[in-house]
């Protein structure tokens, strides 16, 4: 059997309250750009959903963020994932995450072994955002 990789790329989907606001916050602060809209029935849970699909290049290249919000829920209760974010430039993000509504958490960690600098942060709703700057 071959070893050949099947995945040609990775998305993540965000459940979110308000993917609008979610798209202004991730906007402003990343830099990532309107692919698209989609709204619907969910063919798996049968329930209605928007989302708000954001990439670096604003192409729907399968390297997206999907903001997702099940209409007829109530906003997520837990954690629903970690996203983790690439930086060139971890103070100006920094500031970026906090004139956008978001939260720092904890302070930034430089960690020489990996060869990164490390800042935890949290979305306006509350999800969890660890932000990597690579050293070197």
């Amino acid at each position: 059997m071959s070893e050949t990789a099947l995945v040609a790329g990775i998305f993540v989907k965000l459940i979110v309250a308000d993917e609008e606001k979610m798209a202004e916050f991730y906007s402003k602060t990343y830099g990532l750009k309107l692919v698209t809209r989609v709204e619907g029935e969910y063919a798996g849970a049968g329930e209605a959903f928007r989302e708000v699909i954001l990439s670096v290049d604003g192409q729907m290249n399968g390297q997206t963020l999907i903001l997702f919000n099940f209409i007829n829920r109530p906003k997520p209760r837990d954690q629903q994932s970690i996203l983790g974010m690439v930086t060139t430039d971890m103070d100006v993000l920094r500031d970026r995450i906090v004139a956008n509504g978001g939260k720092l958490v904890g302070p930034v960690k430089d960690m020489p072994e990996y060869g990164i600098r490390v800042q935890f942060s949290e979305d306006p709703e509350g999800a969890l955002i660890e932000n990597v700057q690579m050293l070197g």
